[in-house]
């Protein structure tokens, strides 16, 4: 056992792109305690460039919506069977899969079979819909880490091994320039209110999202940008897109037009004003509903657990609802200062005492039996 962790192998399978952030954020911390440890698995550009071995790309089964995943499953089940393969074939010592759980359950049982102790970080939202996987996860996963406060509970109850670590994006979502550096950087006016269109990190969703998005902010008194992953592609726009300066563009907007995800996490977090958006295709919207049992769709009204920011989701996503909605908040200060200070409450319920990476990896060693 000594000789295998001297250079231990760890399988890393994360999907999103924000689970892919989160993945690499895990791998920097656990290389700071096993500095010889090798990652290889399904791995997206952030945990390639923190040194995972991908011998399956994230890109290669991101899907969006339920119903396009029919069209898809061949290349996802070729992707899989890769994944399963390599990791049957090197017999890590342990296995971290985050969030997916389409992917990644699927994964937890070959692996589990296989007797490679599974720790799962980013706990699978079944609590919101499919709840009934709540089964695999207690056969499958030896150790869930949640980042929302409200899931451990939910989990224990229903026997699985699951403990809060907070947020992982608390303490890492910042600006890097002034509001008068980025004004005055993007030939903006700093007299005029800014709006700032977030439309989702993948090219479906941005398709989607950002044609109503840009249709609202037009119909508005404010100078308006549009806030994008540096590699994503977007259809042509008529207002200027700024690409990986996203923490800087809602640190600075007056509002946000934010499409459902990580995004609202983050715009929370920066305490920036906000109306969540969100649309789907309507073959996965009318199937999701029959799936989904959540009171609201945005995690941030789930974590506040009231309505603090307004939804408008699928049909009520119209360019005339995102806009009035909108322009309550650039036209009172006021009701801008009252969503801050519900933000800055959900924000406090994210934290945690400990560095939520830090934790996952001190999960991990036990796991590996190496001492902390």
């Amino acid at each position: 056992m000594a000789e295998r962790l001297e250079r231990p192998s760890i399988f890393v399978s994360a999907g999103e792109s924000s689970g892919d952030r989160y993945a690499a954020w895990f791998v920097e911390a656990l290389r700071g305690r096993l500095p010889d440890a090798h990652f290889f698995g399904c791995a997206g550009e952030r945990l390639r460039e923190a040194g995972c071995e991908a011998v399956v790309r994230s890109e290669s089964i991101a899907v969006v919506g339920l119903a396009e995943v029919l069209g898809e499953i061949p290349r996802v089940w070729r992707q899989y069977r890769r994944a399963v393969s390599e990791a049957m074939a090197r017999r890590p010592q342990l296995a971290v899969l985050v969030d997916a759980p389409d992917f990644n359950l699927r994964l937890a049982r070959h692996l589990r079979r296989a007797g490679i102790p599974v720790l799962y970080l980013v706990a699978p939202q079944v609590w919101a819909w499919r709840p009934w996987r709540v089964r695999q996860i207690r056969r499958r996963v030896d150790r869930l880490l949640c980042i929302f406060p409200f899931e451990e509970r939910w989990f224990r109850e229903r026997g699985v091994n699951a403990e809060y670590i907070g947020h992982p994006l608390v303490g890492r979502v910042a600006p890097r320039f002034s509001r008068e550096a980025f004004f005055a950087r993007h030939g903006l006016d700093a007299q005029r209110p800014l709006l700032a269109l977030l439309p989702g990190s993948r090219r479906r969703e941005a398709a989607m999202n950002l044609p109503p998005m840009i249709a609202a902010a037009r119909r508005l008194n404010a100078q308006s940008i549009v806030a994008a992953p540096a590699a994503l592609p977007l259809p042509e726009v008529s207002i200027p897109v700024l690409r990986g300066l996203t923490y800087d563009a809602l640190a600075h907007a007056d509002v946000a037009l934010v499409a459902s995800g990580t995004a609202t996490i983050e715009t929370a977090l920066l305490g920036t004003p906000m109306v969540v958006v969100y649309r789907v295709t309507e073959p996965s919207w009318l199937f999701g509903r029959l799936l989904v049992s959540t009171p609201f769709f945005s995690m941030v009204n789930l974590v506040a657990g009231r309505q603090i920011v307004p939804e408008l989701i699928q049909d009520q996503f119209t360019a005339e609802g995102v806009a009035a909605a909108a322009a309550r908040l650039l036209e009172s200060e006021a009701e801008r200062a009252a969503m801050r200070a519900n933000l800055k409450e959900v924000a406090c319920k994210l934290s945690a005492v400990s560095n939520p990476m830090g934790v996952a990896a001190e999960r991990a060693m036990a796991l590996l039996a190496v001492p902390v």
